[in-house]
């Protein structure tokens, strides 16, 4: 991204009270303790098993470990995971690599 294109968009988040996940296309995690995540904002599932699962982001990939993992709710920009959530990472995002 470039430092104009930076510049701009932080402008117009200030500017328009715009929260930074919709201006960034950066994904979006509500966790319930430790039994159900919510992740809005994804571009869909790239692997899943009970204890791992894997969804694809604008930028990188999710990566969430646990047990007995079910998504309950896939929806095109959102998915409900339930189980044991014991770790979640993302890779590829620009400034958590």
């Amino acid at each position: 991204m470039t430092r104009i294109s930076r510049k701009l968009r932080r402008w117009t988040s200030e500017v328009l009270d715009l929260p930074q996940d919709v201006l960034y296309d950066m994904p979006r995690l509500t966790l319930i303790g430790s039994k159900q995540l919510y992740i809005e904002n994804h571009r869909g599932v790239i692997h899943f098993t009970p204890d791992r699962i894997v969804l694809a982001l604008s930028q990188g990939q999710l990566e969430i470990k646990g047990s007995a993992l079910v998504i309950r709710n896939i929806l095109p920009d959102e998915v409900a995971v339930e189980g044991t959530i014991l770790d979640i990472h993302m890779n590829g995002v620009e400034g958590n690599e």
